[in-house]
């Protein structure tokens, strides 16, 4: 289908330690793989304004205390050496200040988080999801959580082929959706 390839979509990250950049490389390697033009880019770097132009927008942080980063974790992570771009503010702010559209935009949402944590109640994917909602984008998979051993990492094995997978599925998904009209492109 030749609409498949004009398909765009941004994988927007928030990454303390490069677990969840290279996660986000990875979804937005399997978009590639599906005829999307996918571009991953970190929160820091990315403008709220420009999100209109991509069809589906993928976003993803590490898990802190259940929910996606506030000050004070983003504190404690850079106190463990974690990057300090996102002092100023991370993914939570980036997403709160998304504005609100009428229609409905694609997206999906994941997080990394600590292996011996794998099952939580709450998580930033969770989290994440309830604000794209808040902003009227139409989720087009669960919030989806990948593995770390530590807070520091490394990554799971086979992690990154799930990412990889993962992204396959959300190009099959956004193209079949668009293809339908069930949602605007």
């Amino acid at each position: 289908m030749d609409d498949e390839q004009n398909l765009t979509a941004w994988v927007v990250y928030e990454s303390f330690f490069g677990n969840t950049e290279s996660i986000a490389g990875a979804i937005a390697s399997g978009l590639r793989l599906e005829h999307v033009a996918a571009t991953a880019l970190d929160v820091a770097d990315a403008g709220v304004g420009e999100t209109d132009g991509c069809d589906l927008l993928v976003v993803g942080g590490p898990t802190h205390a259940f929910a996606l980063s506030r000050p004070s974790t983003r504190d404690d992570a850079m106190a463990r050496g974690g990057d300090d771009r996102y002092a100023g503010g991370g993914l939570r702010e980036w997403l709160s200040a998304l504005p609100v559209q009428d229609g409905t935009r694609l997206a999906a949402v994941f997080d990394t988080r600590v292996r011996m944590v794998r099952h939580l109640p709450a998580s930033a994917a969770r989290s994440a999801a309830h604000l794209m909602r808040q902003h009227r984008f139409t989720l087009i998979a669960r919030p989806t959580g990948f593995l770390v051993h530590d807070v520091e990492g490394p990554l799971d094995q086979r992690e990154m082929e799930r990412a990889v997978a993962w992204g396959r599925s959300l190009a099959r998904e956004a193209q079949e959706r668009i293809a339908a009209g069930r949602e605007p492109a």
